[in-house]
């Protein structure tokens, strides 16, 4: 099982008549109202429950978590409990911490460099708190290809993770390792959509013919992958567990159940994503020419990239590095970098049917319209500011 953990610092609704001025870009008092009630609603109570989880199975419950240096900086200054209650869980041993980019951005996409320079922040932010030092990496919403792969190879990781997109798998599964393409010395794991959203998206759902989901139907499907395929993927939102679905709907009641029933079968345990690493060989090279990420319908880079507007947007972000990283002002490239959070252009999505309502979730904005304009408002703004710390540089 693995986790993502985070929340973006969300934007202020800037107006126009703002820019010049230099006030701030972001909306404290929601990003603080919503770390608190995730925290009680979800972070505080799951992680209690694993803990009392690893704890009730003598270590054979394991799981894997990748925290956004964005989400660890909101913890330390609203929640430092999670903090506190993370290191309990990584003091079992049964835990890994996973390496992605510190802001959780679209960097590799538009500038290598940076994109280096977010995941080492992060590395160093790990082992700064925890103590620990990832060798599994996993890029912002799980966007992966063949390039990137290679990259993290040659940063050290010995694994990446992925989504187990059919449109590349094919006839093969999931359920096995792989290599990338031409990547030898690294290696990679595949989420199990199916399974993964049964619970992170389908487990309330009263229209689906599965329901209710109890946690020995589950492990029945589990068991099932036997004999054809060694590990299952289980990748999700850490916000699953009492935020995307509510503790009233028995979600964690499920969480409680899960690894007992899995463990139920002789041929069955839990292993981090090291571990998957080190004990099964590749079947095979699996080719993502392209980019791929556990978004939408899709499964591509639309839910970021799919409109002028979000095109327009990240553009002009990134064409502000120079002046930015000329400035030498630390204040200046943590904001910078705090814009390329992949959020703030998923706001601006237009997609709907489908994903419409993933859409939706905790977004500051009445529409994608709404977040573009307030977005490019704090851009000029900050152009403004890097251009003139950028010209002070050049002239001292």
């Amino acid at each position: 099982m693995y986790f993502q953990v985070h929340q973006p610092m969300r934007l202020r609704n800037y107006s126009v008549f703002e820019i010049g001025h230099h006030n701030g870009y972001f909306d404290e008092h929601k990003n603080e109202a919503i770390i608190k009630k995730i925290t009680r609603k979800c972070y505080l109570p799951t992680n209690k429950i694993i803990l009392d989880l690893i704890n009730k199975t003598d270590g054979k419950f394991k799981v894997a978590y990748s925290m956004t240096g964005i989400v660890l900086e909101q913890f330390e200054r609203f929640e430092p409990q999670v903090i506190d209650s993370f290191k309990e869980l990584i003091k079992t041993g049964c835990v890994e911490l996973l390496d992605e980019t510190y802001h959780h951005t679209l960097a590799f996409l538009y500038s290598k460099n940076e994109f280096k320079e977010q995941v080492e922040l992060h590395n160093k932010k790990i082992r700064k708190l925890f103590n620990f030092n990832p060798k599994v990496f996993r890029n912002t919403e799980l966007i992966y290809s063949n390039e990137i792969a290679e990259f993290v190879q040659k940063m050290g990781y010995k694994g990446v993770l992925a989504e187990g997109a059919d449109h590349i798998l094919g006839w093969r599964s999931p359920n096995f390792i792989y290599n990338p393409q031409g990547s030898r010395n690294i290696k990679l794991l595949l989420k199990n959509y199916r399974l993964s959203d049964d619970i992170a998206f389908r487990f309330s759902e009263k229209s689906w013919k599965e329901f209710p989901l109890t946690a020995p139907k589950y492990a029945q499907w589990i068991n099932q992958i036997n004999g054809n395929g060694n590990v299952v993927n289980l990748f999700m939102d850490y916000e699953t567990f009492g935020e995307h679905q509510w503790e009233d709907k028995g979600i964690f009641e499920f969480l409680k159940h899960f690894p007992e029933e899995i463990l139920k079968h002789k041929d069955n345990d839990f292993i981090t994503p090291s571990e998957a690493v080190k004990r099964y060989g590749a079947v095979g090279e699996l080719d993502f020419p392209f980019c791929v990420s556990w978004a939408d319908v899709e499964r591509d880079l639309s839910a970021w990239l799919g409109n002028k507007m979000q095109q327009e947007a990240i553009k002009q972000l990134y064409l502000l590095e120079h002046s930015v990283k000329l400035s030498n002002n630390p204040v200046l490239i943590d904001i910078w970098r705090k814009l390329q959070t992949s959020d703030h252009f998923y706001y601006m999505c237009t997609k709907w049917f489908n994903d419409g309502d993933v859409h939706k979730y905790f977004n500051p904005y009445d529409s994608p319209y709404d977040a573009f304009i307030a977005y490019i408002n704090i851009l000029n703004d900050f152009k403004i500011r890097a251009d003139k710390l950028s010209e002070i540089k050049i002239s001292n």
